[in-house]
């Protein structure tokens, strides 16, 4: 995770200090476990991180297909 002002990427707990936001939110954050936060603590992580709010918490461009989903997976070829 870049951070803007020092030059040396975040740590979970660089980030969750510089932001005020609950280490263990931040920490499921960046391994995938949770892909949300409350708006406030959205804004805050990214601040600290330099960007948009809609940067950091972009909704997928293409959502995944699972067993319910009526369209098919693409083939190799395509």
């Amino acid at each position: 995770m870049e951070n803007p002002g020092r030059g040396k990427p975040y740590s979970i707990r660089t980030l969750a200090d510089a932001s005020g936001v609950n280490r263990n939110l931040v920490a499921k954050l960046a391994n995938g476990t949770q892909d949300s936060a409350d708006v406030n603590d959205a804004h805050s992580l990214s601040e600290a991180l330099g960007v948009a709010v809609l940067v950091a918490f972009m909704p997928s461009s293409s959502p995944e297909l699972d067993d319910s989903s009526p369209a098919e997976r693409p083939t190799e070829k395509e």
